[in-house]
């Protein structure tokens, strides 16, 4: 039976079946089979979701549940994903983590999105489009995916590295401005015959009152609540009261003519503050996949293949000028602060496509000033190839990286050398052990060494960690094992044992070939999650820890001493 044929019949014998909820049950099945798929092509899932909604809207799956194209309902969708979108990024929002990070929130942040939004907006200004327009499309094309960014990061166990730090500093800047831009896009961009300056200033002043107010009464105003309901121990009232409260702030922000965007955002700060800011990471955190999903699919129905096909070499162009652009800008940046080659690149390619929040944009600025719909499509396809392209950049960086410092290219430079430690306790080693990381087993695999009397060198990235062990008098360097500079500085080939004390696979494949170009005698540890990378390390000569196979075997030993039966 024909797809559409089978659908009308569905939409005829179900005529007091909203339309509202026909669309959303289509919209989850079928981003389960997309997703299945993106997954085995190890592609983000948020592609998958842009992919679902383009091939609903231009296969007549909504026109077969009674849907137009130009009825309100994809707009409604797409506006409750908005919210739902916002109101994660304001539990996620974190003062303190702003605090750790406001210099490269603040320098790294700041000249990425100045240099970007400068040169995109100046090309819009060239083609004749009005200053207000030019500063939106330029932060448009400044704004990066938060979500694909650190998700791949997360994938690739690079979540703590400086290259994710750094990343994540810029993301804090983009986030901010953002909601700075919520509050002004209406005088931005109305129509009203109050001087916009005015605007501006009554709306920011509007804005930061209410979200300080959300602020200070997540902080003192809602913990007696949240107190007597955590009392009842009732999981489910517990996240009602979370969502109904976050609702009613999300509201009031509507009702303010605040946008409802934007209540949604100081909703989820609210609750974020709380003393139980954990419990409701945990409670409600889990609905963001969903929210995302909402979201993406939303903003693929409103895609027309027909605008792609028909402008496909500009949108390829876009993109490459896009990604080219925005890798090189965030790379110079990240050298300015200093940051190593490898974690640079990496920094680059996770932030070189535009992002959800440049969707929201041009979302929320099509309530005041429509987009051009050639435009408005081209930039909705150039965000979703430019995600799709930032897991496969990410991982090139680390073949890129090496091929660069082969010809000397951005090479560090060190004085003493990625070292935080006395020179002269390492050039006395001979026949030691190297500690790559200083997790919970790097300590244990320290302590049973030092106790056997073994020498030791530790390499870490932590540099509060180098600092604790440098105080203990233990000789350690602050550098990239994957660097020969810091394999060296490890005196390598005097080593009889490395191990690679961290799950992170990709990095430990990276550095045992230059292990064993420099000591081809010694014995390498590692550490894997699953039995495909335990038998890549293997056969590149590793002897390999395997953390599902170790936790089973002690799993299984622990299950049966229960049922043990006592000697008589």
């Amino acid at each position: 039976m024909n797809l559409i044929p089978a659908l009308s019949f569905i939409a005829a014998a179900s005529t007091d079946v909203s339309p509202l909820f026909g669309l959303l049950t289509l919209v989850l099945l079928l981003a389960v089979f997309v997703s299945l798929v993106m997954a085995k092509l190890r592609q983000s899932l948020l592609v998958g979701y842009f992919l679902c909604g383009i091939l609903m809207a231009n296969s007549g799956i909504p026109g077969a549940l009674g849907i137009d194209a130009s009825d309100a309902i994809i707009p409604q969708l797409a506006e409750l994903g908005i919210v739902l979108l916002m109101f994660t990024l304001g539990i996620e929002f974190s003062f303190r983590e702003l605090q750790h990070l406001w210099r490269l929130a603040l320098i790294g942040g700041g000249l990425q999105v100045l240099i970007t939004a400068w040169f995109s907006g100046s090309i819009a200004a060239l083609l004749g489009r009005p200053w207000e327009e030019c500063l939106l499309i330029g932060i448009v094309f400044a704004l990066s995916s938060t979500a694909v960014s650190l998700k791949s990061f997360q994938d690739q166990g690079l979540s703590a590295s400086p290259g994710a730090k750094t990343a994540l500093g810029i993301a804090l800047f983009q986030d901010i401005l953002v909601i700075g831009l919520f509050l002004i896009l209406p005088a931005l961009l109305g129509d009203s015959k109050t001087p916009m300056g005015q605007q501006i200033l009554v709306a920011l002043g509007k804005g930061l009152a209410f979200l300080g107010g959300a602020a200070l009464l997540g902080r003192f105003g809602i913990n007696p609540l949240l107190h007597a309901v955590a009392k009842t121990r009732s999981r489910e009232l517990f996240t009602l009261t979370i969502i109904g409260m976050s609702a009613g702030v999300a509201f009031a922000g509507g009702a303010l003519e605040l946008s409802l965007a934007l209540g949604a955002f100081a909703g989820g700060m609210m609750v974020s503050e709380s003393i139980y800011s954990h419990r409701i990471m945990t409670d409600i955190l889990p609905f963001k996949d969903l929210f995302l999903t909402i979201f993406f699919v939303s903003v693929g129905l409103m895609i027309d293949v027909r605008e792609v096909l028909a402008n496909w070499w500009i949108i390829l162009l876009g993109t490459m000028a896009v990604f080219a652009f925005k890798s090189i800008t965030v790379f110079a940046v990240s050298r300015l602060l200093r940051l190593p080659l490898r974690p640079a690149l990496l920094a680059a390619a996770s932030l070189s496509s535009l992002g959800e929040f440049s969707l929201v944009l041009i979302q929320k600025s099509n309530e005041f000033r429509p987009f051009h719909p050639w435009l408005e499509q081209i930039l909705l396809i150039c965000t979703a190839l430019g995600m799709a392209l930032i897991p496969g950049s990410m991982l090139a960086t680390a073949p890129l990286s090496a091929w660069m410092e082969r010809r000397g290219w951005f090479r560090c430079k060190r004085s003493t050398p990625t070292s935080l430690t006395s020179s002269a306790s390492i050039k006395s080693l001979e026949d030691h052990a190297i500690i790559c990381g200083y997790g919970p087993v790097g300590q244990e695999l320290h302590r049973a060494l030092l106790h056997e009397g073994v020498d030791c060198i530790i390499v870490d990235l932590n540099a509060d960690t180098v600092r604790d062990l440098k105080k203990q008098g233990h000789p350690v360097l602050f550098g990239d094992v994957t660097h020969p500079e810091a394999q060296a500085l490890a005196k390598i080939k005097q080593a009889r044992l490395i191990a690679f004390t961290f799950p992170q696979t990709q990095v430990t494949k990276q550095a045992i070939p230059l292990v064993l170009s420099e000591n081809p005698e010694i014995l390498i540890l590692a550490r894997a999650k699953f039995s495909t990378e335990a038998l890549d390390l293997t056969l590149m000569g590793a002897r390999v820890v395997h953390d599902e196979k170790e936790s089973s075997m002690a799993m299984v030993e622990m299950g049966l001493c229960a049922y043990e039966k006592n000697p008589i």
